[in-house]
C-alpha cells in the first residue's frame, strides 16, 4: 500500500498547489503505460523462448544430419542451423522459386503438414552423387525428372526419420513423407496468413552449399507450443537414464570382431624373385627363433608373443603387452 498517500500528505499537496509552489502540469499520471502497437495480420504466437526452442531441436538434428548423410552420398556432409524466425504462411511461399523441392510431411501424431524446402542446386547435386558423379550441381536449372525426384525421395525419407529422435523430448513423432512439389503454387498446406515458424539450415555437400528450410505452422504445434521452452528441455534430458544406453553400447563393444594378426618377419625380395617364387623356395626373415613376434590389432601393434601350438593349430603365447607410453 505504498502508493496511498496519507491525510498529511494530502494536505501538504493542496497546500503547495494553492500556493503555485507546485505545477500540476508537471504531475505524470502514474498509471499511465506505453501502447504496444498490434499487428493482426501477424500475430504474435510464437515468443522468443518458443524460436530458441527449436533451435535448439534443429541443432540437434543438423548433427544427425552430418554424420549419417555422408554414408549414403559418399561425401562430406555439413549441417548447421541459421536462424528460426516467425513469419506469415504467404511470406515464406513468395520467397519460394521455381523450380523447389518441397516435401510435405505428415507430422503425427500432431495434426497437420510441416514442409521442408530444399535448395535445387542441393537436389541436383544429391542425384549426382547418387548416380555416381563428382556431385556438381546444373549450370542452369531445369525441371526435375521423375527418375531424379525418385532418387531425391529417398534422401528426404532418410532426413525425415531423422527427426524422431530430436523431437522425443516434446512429443513422440512418426513423421511421413506424403509427397515431394516442385512448385510452390502445390504446398498450399495451410491459409496463407497463418502463422509458421520457419528453421533455416546451410547445408554443405562437398562444396556444393544450399538452405534447407522447415516450415511448421502454429496450428500443427499448438499442442506442444507449452513444452517448447529451454527449462522443460533442459529438465526432460537431465531425467533421461543412461545407464541402460551405457550397458548396451558396452555389450555391443564387447561382441564387436576385430582382426588379430602375429607377424613372424619381414623380409624384401627383388620382383623378379618373386614372380619366380617355386614351392620349397625358402625366404629369410630378419627374425630368429628365439625372437618374440609382434601382434597386431588391427594395424596397432599391442603385444609380444612366442609362437607355439594349441591342439592341432598353431598358436603365440602372450608375453609382454605394449602400453601407450611404448
Amino acid at each position: 500500500m505504498g502508493d496511498v498517500l496519507s491525510q498529511n500528505e494530502i494536505d501538504n499537496l493542496l497546500a503547495a498547489l494553492s500556493s503555485g509552489e507546485l505545477d500540476a502540469s508537471n504531475i505524470k499520471d502514474a498509471g499511465e503505460r506505453a501502447v504496444k502497437n498490434y499487428d493482426f495480420n501477424r500475430p504474435s504466437k510464437f515468443s522468443k523462448e518458443h524460436l530458441r526452442t527449436l533451435e535448439i531441436i534443429f541443432e540437434h538434428y543438423a548433427r544427425l544430419l552430418s554424420t549419417s548423410l555422408p554414408a549414403y552420398l559418399r561425401k562430406n556432409v555439413q549441417v548447421e542451423v541459421v536462424n528460426a524466425e516467425a513469419t506469415i504462411y504467404q511470406e515464406f511461399t513468395n520467397s519460394l522459386t521455381n523450380p523447389v523441392l518441397l516435401g510435405i510431411v505428415d507430422f503425427s501424431p500432431l495434426t497437420g503438414n510441416i514442409i521442408i524446402e530444399m535448395a535445387e542446386k542441393l537436389g541436383y547435386t544429391i542425384v549426382d552423387r547418387m548416380l555416381g558423379g563428382v556431385g556438381t550441381p546444373l549450370e542452369k536449372p531445369r525441371e526435375f525428372s521423375e527418375i531424379e525426384l525418385s532418387i531425391i525421395e529417398r534422401i528426404y525419407i532418410i532426413c525425415i526419420n531423422l527427426l524422431v529422435e530430436p523431437w522425443a523430448n516434446v512429443s513422440p513423432l512418426e513423421p511421413r513423407l506424403q509427397r515431394i512439389e516442385t512448385n510452390s503454387q502445390f504446398a498450399q498446406i495451410i491459409s496463407p496468413s497463418e502463422m509458421s515458424a520457419i528453421v533455416t539450415m546451410n547445408m554443405r555437400i562437398g562444396n556444393v552449399e544450399g538452405m534447407i528450410n522447415v516450415c511448421m505452422p502454429y496450428d500443427v504445434l499448438e499442442p506442444v507450443i507449452d513444452k517448447l521452452n529451454t527449462k522443460y528441455w533442459y529438465s526432460t534430458i537431465k531425467g533421461v537414464d543412461t545407464s541402460t544406453n551405457r550397458e548396451l553400447i558396452e555389450v555391443a563393444i564387447a561382441k564387436a570382431r576385430i582382426p588379430i594378426k602375429a607377424e613372424l618377419g619381414r623380409s624384401t625380395i627383388s620382383v623378379k624373385d618373386f614372380v619366380n617364387i617355386q614351392k620349397g623356395d625358402i625366404i629369410k626373415l630378419n627374425t630368429k627363433i628365439n625372437d618374440e613376434l609382434g601382434v597386431f590389432v588391427g594395424n596397432l601393434k599391442k603385444f609380444y608373443a612366442f609362437p607355439g601350438t594349441s591342439s592341432d593349430s598353431y598358436a603365440v603365447k602372450i608375453s609382454q603387452v605394449i602400453t601407450e607410453e611404448e
